[in-house]
Formats: structure tokens, C-alpha cells, sequence
């Protein structure tokens, strides 16, 4: 069976040549291909133009016979594979363009050749590849500047419209605050950070729109999960049986992961009121348990530290006037946690230093310093009795170093030396009923 013409030529083949085209770059680099006018015309628009009679300079000996074509460095390789690919005798496929940066490479000097059908190979195989973060950054630079006809390899960056992330949200965060199967732990916790992520404003504002049906599902779920925590700490207290905890310590732990998350969700959306209330009303069941599963361990050092950092969440958010409660119930606060911080911070500083126990906080001195100040901050919004109490125990404290109340004692002695001048002055300018007669 005889070949057809275009069967017949190969590139860069000098014995059926009629065309060379000449590969240069400023640098130096320097190449000579052989080709054939015929496949380059039917290919590419710029070669049909160049090689027909109409061109500028289509008179002038040899212009025909030799196509010189000046490019940057970065595109010389993709200039050669373009003129090999032209001799392709069947539609372009993975092998032929080798990866998402080859493509895109060839993708860009084809728009520029005119080369429609390598273009659209193009676009087929990089809207349909996977890429990596570097080929998606150069996507974003390259491929806007292309014209239209690209669109589609930009469709997975597009903005999402606002209804579709809003019902994405509702079913994470359902999921991230069920209880799914251990093996799913880790989806689990992605869902998690990537809710947290949508949130987050940086850079960017954040990705969902938050409306009063986010916040109610968001208060539901995270309500619904800590109910379950607290049926778990009730069952716990009320068993005084170590062997049962023993199985039951590591969904504890992971309990207070998710209420950790959920409260920086709460927070995010500006609705953590409920969640602080709920954390205030279990708290003496938590010191509870703590006592009750003590040991010399790392491991209940770590769950007492856990513990810790959520009521230090709480802490700051009372200190930090953010939550109002009453003057009870803040100094139930500080007669709950003040002590088990002090003996969490004992453990934690005489834990071994290696890397087996995990205790990173151990030398996060801004989680205790943040801590230390909560508790001055909520101390001083007590009555000045009560602050009298609590700073005459802390100084008998054998562990008086932390928290270090000393700021909170020199604005009590401040204030309770000044009170009476301070008071009469207030008496002076607002008389009674009775001395205004």
C-alpha cells in the first residue's frame, strides 16, 4: 500500500525537505530544522502565512526555502517540539505532551504558531490533569492573557457560587461533629480544618457568607455533640472503676479536640455564649475527673492539659468581657481552675523532656502568660473581698510562682487604700434625697 504525501514526510528529514526553519535565541541557542511547507501551511496558521505569496518578503531569494524564527530561552524547546508534533499522524495524547508543564509550554508558543488543532490537544489534556501547586500558580499567570477558547481550563478555579458553599458547610459541619467510625477519624478532622478555613479572613475574605441559618445548624450541631461529652463525663464520674476509664480515656480525649474546634467555630461565628455557659456548668465535674483519674503518668498529664487549654478559651473570653456572668459564677471560675492550673503547670514543668510525652505547651510560655492574665482580668471584676481571699491563698500557696498574681494584688491595695476618698467623692457629687433637702 502506498503512503499518502503526508504519511511520507518526516520531520527533520533532509532528503524530502523543502523548508528549513531556523531555531534561534539571543542567548546562542541555535538549531536547524528540516521540514516541509506543505504540513507546516496545513498546520499552523503563522507558517501558511509566512510561506504564502502574499507575505512581505515572499520575493526575496530563499525566503521560501528558510523560516527564521527568533524566541525567548524558555520557549526554544517548546518552538522544536511544535514542529515534531506537526508530523503527529494521529490526535495528540499523554505520551506526546508528557506532563501539565510541557503542555502548557507548547500551549502557549501554539496560540502564538496558530497551531489549532495542538491547541486544543492542549486544552483537553490540561483541563483534564491533575496538577501540581507549582503548574497551578503558571496556569494562573499563562492562561488568562490566552483569549477566549480557554475558559474551561480555569472551570476548577472559579469562584463557587454562594449557595452551593453554604449547603457544603451545613453537611460538613454536621460531620465534623458526629461521631463516626475511628477509621474515619482523620476525615473527620479535615472536614474540621477546612470549615475552620472557610471562616478564616486573611487575605481573603472568607469563603462563606454567614447568615442566621449557618449560625442556628452551627449552635445545633455543636450543642448535640456536647451533650454526648457530657453524658460521657457524667458516666465516667459516677464510676469510680479505673479499669473502665482506662477504656473509655481515649474518646475523652478526642471529645475535647472537637469541643476545642467547636468553640473556635463558635467564636468565628460570633455565637459562643451557649457553648461558654455549658463549659461553666460542667466545669466542677471536669476537676472532678481529673482528680479521680490522677496519675504519674504523661498520659494524664496530657488529658489534664487538654483540659486546660478549652477552659483557657473560656477563661479569656470571660476576662476578656466577652461573656457575662454572674459575679458567682466568675468566682467559681477562678476557685475551680486557678488551682488546677496551678497543679497542670507543677506537672507539666517536672515532666520528663523528651519526645515521647508530647507536651509541647510545656515551653509555650505565651499559653500560660495568656492564661495568668485571665485570671488577674476576672479576679479584679470580683468584689474586693473576694479578691482579698483569693490573693491571701495564693500567697500562702506553696506554688505561688504561677499564676503570678502580683498585678492583680497592687491594683486591690490601690484601690481598697484609695476606696473611702474615692467613694465620699462619689457620695459628694451625687447627694442623697435627703442632704439635697
Amino acid at each position: 500500500m502506498e503512503l499518502s504525501d503526508d504519511e511520507s514526510r518526516r520531520f527533520d528529514d533532509r532528503s524530502t525537505s523543502d523548508l528549513v526553519v531556523r531555531i534561534r535565541t539571543q542567548g546562542g541557542r541555535d538549531d536547524w530544522i528540516y521540514c516541509h511547507s506543505h504540513t507546516l501551511a496545513k498546520k499552523s496558521k503563522y507558517f501558511a502565512d509566512r510561506l504564502s505569496d502574499t507575505w512581505p518578503t515572499c520575493q526575496i531569494l530563499d525566503s521560501r526555502n528558510c523560516v527564521e524564527v527568533c524566541c525567548e530561552e524558555i520557549d526554544f524547546d517548546n518552538y522544536i517540539a511544535i514542529l515534531r508534533l506537526m508530523y503527529s499522524p494521529s490526535e495528540l495524547g499523554i505520551n506526546d505532551l508528557g506532563s501539565v508543564k510541557n503542555a502548557l509550554g507548547i500551549l502557549r508558543v501554539s496560540v502564538e504558531l496558530g497551531c489549532t488543532e495542538i491547541i486544543s490537544s492542549c486544552v483537553d489534556y490540561i483541563e483534564a490533569a491533575p496538577w501540581e501547586e507549582s503548574e497551578e500558580e503558571e496556569i494562573l499567570k499563562v492562561i488568562p492573557s490566552m483569549g477566549s477558547g480557554m475558559e474551561r481550563i480555569l472551570a476548577r478555579l472559579q469562584p463557587v457560587d454562594p449557595v452551593s458553599v453554604h449547603r457544603l458547610f451545613l453537611s460538613a459541619i454536621r460531620f465534623a461533629t458526629s461521631s463516626p467510625l475511628a477509621t474515619m477519624d482523620d476525615l473527620k478532622t479535615s472536614a474540621q480544618e477546612q470549615l475552620e478555613y472557610m471562616l478564616t479572613e486573611d487575605d481573603d475574605a472568607p469563603l462563606l457568607m454567614v447568615d442566621e441559618e449557618v449560625k442556628s445548624e452551627a449552635k445545633r450541631c455543636i450543642s448535640t455533640l456536647f451533650s454526648r461529652f457530657v453524658i460521657l463525663v457524667e458516666t465516667a464520674t459516677a464510676d469510680a472503676d479505673r479499669s473502665t476509664w482506662e477504656g473509655t480515656s481515649e474518646l475523652f480525649n478526642s471529645y475535647l479536640s472537637d469541643l476545642s474546634w467547636a468553640y473556635q467555630i463558635l467564636t468565628k461565628l460570633e455565637c459562643s455564649k451557649e457553648f461558654i455557659s455549658s463549659w461553666v456548668e460542667i466545669s466542677p465535674n471536669m476537676v472532678k475527673l481529673a482528680d479521680q483519674t490522677a496519675s504519674t503518668d504523661c498520659s494524664s498529664t496530657r488529658m489534664e492539659l487538654k483540659i486546660l487549654e478549652l477552659s483557657a478559651k473560656v477563661l479569656e473570653a470571660i476576662g476578656g468581657g466577652n461573656a457575662v456572668l454572674p459575679t458567682i459564677t466568675r468566682l467559681r471560675m477562678v476557685e475551680l481552675w486557678l488551682p488546677f492550673s496551678r497543679s497542670v503547670k507543677r506537672a507539666v514543668d517536672s515532666s520528663p523532656s523528651d519526645e515521647e510525652n508530647e507536651l509541647l505547651v510545656k515551653s509555650d510560655g505565651e499559653f500560660w502568660q495568656s492564661l495568668e492574665s485571665s485570671f488577674i482580668s476576672i479576679i479584679l471584676t470580683l468584689p474586693s473581698t473576694n479578691q482579698a481571699e483569693i490573693l491571701r491563698e495564693w500567697l500562702e500557696s506553696e506554688d505561688a510562682k504561677y499564676p503570678d498574681l502580683g498585678e492583680a494584688f497592687e491594683v486591690w491595695c490601690y484601690r481598697s487604700k484609695v476606696a473611702r476618698r474615692r467613694l465620699g467623692l462619689v457620695d459628694e457629687r451625687n447627694p442623697s434625697p435627703e442632704e439635697a433637702s
